[in-house]
C-alpha cells in the first residue's frame, strides 16, 4: 500500500525529500538539492506515483521519480512562474522537466533501458515439437503468489503487453495461488488463445488452505490434475504439460505414460519435466518424447551446466530456464533485505540471508558496471548472457508489471562481445553464489 505521505508547505526540494524519505524509512539521501524553492499548493506536495525503484547514480533505495509540484493539482510550476503540464523528476536530473505523456521515466532511466521493438522478437524451436516460441517467455507465478501484493488488472495487462511485444510463451502451474494463477492466465488469453503457447504443470499438491501436501505423480492424479487445469484455464488443449516435481514413490515411466495418454486424447500437445535428474530424464524420454526440461538457471545458478544441459542437448530437449534473474536479485533493485515486502518468501531464501546477501550484492555491483558501460540495465545483461548460452535455452523471466516486462524484452537487443562474456564468466563462475 502507498505510504501516507504528509502534506503541507515545503520550502525546498531538500525539505520535501526529507519528508518523503522519513515516510518511506529511506536511509540514504540524495547528494544534490535544487537551487530554487518548490512551490506547493493548499494540498502540499505528493508523488504522482507512490514510489518506484531507483537505479540512478544517487544509489537511493527508493526515490519518487515522478513528483507533482504545483499550485493547482497536476500542474507543476517552474521557478520562473511559468506553468508547465509536465512532471518534475526528483531523481538523477533534479533540474529537468519531463513531458509525462512522451517521457514517463526519468531521463537517466530512459538512457539505461533498451526499448523493446515488436519486430525484434526472436523465436526458437521447442524441443521435439512443431512449436516456435519467443526467445523470452513470461513466467506468471508472481502474479498470484510469493512476491508480495498482487494486482490482477496489471497482471492481465502485462500478459496482453507481452503479446504486443511478440512474447508468446506463457508459463504457469496449478500450484501457483492454488489454481488462481491458471484462472488469471485463462482470463488474460481469452479470445487470444491461438496466439500463445501455453505451458502449465502438475505434481505439487496443495490443500484447501494453500498448505503444501507433497508431490503426487500417480496416473490417476495426472489425469485429474489435467482436467482441473483445463477447466481453470478455459482451454481445450494445453500446449506443454510439465510434471512439476518428480514423485519419488512412483516410477517415472508410470507418470509419463499417463501424460502420454493425455497427448493421445488431444488434451495435451507436448510433455515436459521440471527439476528432474539426468537418469530420470532419459527414462522419461524413452517412454514418450520430452520436449522441455525446466530448471533454475542464471548467472548465480549454473549447476545445470554440469550434467543437465549436456543430457537434454544429447536428447534434443529444450532447456527452459526459470528464475533467470536470480529471483530478482540480479536486477540490481535490492540493497538490503528490507527492500522486500514483509510477506515475500525470498526473505527466507538462503541467498537473501545475512552474509550471503552482502556477498551476492557485491557480484551484482559488477554486473551494474557492465550494464552502465553498455547503456542497459543489469537485468538485460543477465538475460543477454543466458540467451547467449544456446538456441535451446529459453529463459522465462517472471514479472507482474508491464514496465519490467518491457525491460526484459529489451535484453534481446543487447549483444555481448566475447570479452564481455569472458568478464561475466570470471565474475560468476559456477558455484560462486
Amino acid at each position: 500500500m502507498a505510504a501516507p505521505y504528509p502534506t503541507g508547505p515545503a520550502s525546498s526540494y531538500t525539505t520535501a525529500w526529507d519528508t518523503i524519505r522519513r515516510a518511506e524509512g529511506i536511509r540514504e539521501k540524495a547528494s544534490f538539492q535544487t537551487p530554487f524553492p518548490i512551490v506547493v499548493g493548499q494540498t502540499g506536495f505528493e508523488p504522482a506515483t507512490p514510489y518506484t525503484p531507483c537505479r540512478c547514480a544517487t544509489k537511493l533505495r527508493y526515490c519518487p521519480t515522478e513528483v507533482t509540484v504545483s499550485s493547482q493539482p497536476g500542474v507543476p510550476v517552474h521557478p520562473s512562474g511559468q506553468r508547465r503540464s509536465s512532471i518534475f523528476s526528483a531523481c538523477g536530473d533534479p533540474t529537468g522537466w519531463h513531458q509525462a505523456a512522451s517521457d514517463p521515466k526519468p531521463r537517466h532511466q530512459e538512457r539505461a533501458t533498451r526499448r523493446p521493438q515488436v519486430t525484434a522478437m526472436q523465436h526458437r524451436k521447442l524441443g521435439h515439437s512443431d512449436l516456435a516460441v519467443s526467445a523470452l517467455g513470461l513466467g506468471c507465478m508472481g502474479m498470484s503468489e510469493f512476491y508480495g501484493a498482487t494486482d490482477d488488472a496489471e497482471s492481465v495487462a502485462t500478459i496482453h503487453r507481452a503479446l504486443d511485444l511478440g512474447v508468446n510463451f506463457l508459463d504457469t502451474a496449478d500450484m501457483y495461488g492454488s489454481g488462481a494463477n491458471e484462472e488469471l492466465v485463462g482470463r488474460a488469453i481469452k479470445g487470444r488463445r491461438a496466439s500463445f503457447v501455453l505451458a502449465t504443470k502438475f505434481g505439487n499438491v496443495r490443500g484447501p488452505k494453500g498448505e503444501f501436501l507433497g508431490v503426487r505423480g500417480t496416473p490417476e492424479y495426472v489425469k485429474s490434475a489435467c482436467e482441473a487445469s483445463l477447466q481453470r484455464l478455459g482451454v481445450e488443449t494445453i500446449d506443454l504439460y510439465y510434471q512439476h516435481r518428480v514423485d519419488p514413490n512412483v516410477a517415472i515411466e508410470e507418470t509419463v505414460g499417463a501424460m502420454a495418454e493425455l497427448v493421445e486424447a488431444g488434451k495435451v500437445r507436448y510433455l515436459g519435466l521440471s527439476e528432474a535428474a539426468p537418469a530420470t530424464i532419459r527414462r522419461a524420454h524413452a517412454t514418450h518424447p520430452i520436449s522441455a526440461l525446466q530448471t533454475e538457471y542464471s548467472l548465480w545458478s549454473r549447476d545445470p551446466e554440469d550434467e543437465i544441459l549436456p543430457t537434454v542437448r544429447e536428447l534434443g530437449i529444450s532447456f527452459v530456464a526459470y528464475s533467470p534473474l536470480g529471483r530478482g536479485f540480479l536486477s540490481g533493485t535490492f540493497t538490503s533485505i528490507e527492500d522486500l515486502p514483509a510477506d515475500d518468501y525470498r526473505r527466507f531464501a538462503p541467498r537473501f540471508a545475512g552474509e550471503n546477501f552482502a556477498r551476492n550484492l557485491d557480484l551484482v555491483r559488477e554486473v551494474e558496471r557492465i550494464a552502465e558501460s553498455k547503456g542497459c540495465t543489469p537485468s538485460q545483461v543477465a538475460l543477454a548472457w543466458l540467451l547467449s548460452r544456446g538456441e535451446d535455452v529459453l529463459p522465462i523471466p517472471g514479472t507482474k508489471r508491464r514496465r519490467y516486462l518491457e525491460e526484459n524484452v529489451g535484453a534481446l537487443e543487447v549483444a555481448l562481445s566475447e570479452a564481455e562474456l569472458a568478464r561475466i564468466e570470471a565474475i560468476f563462475p559456477p558455484g560462486v553464489a
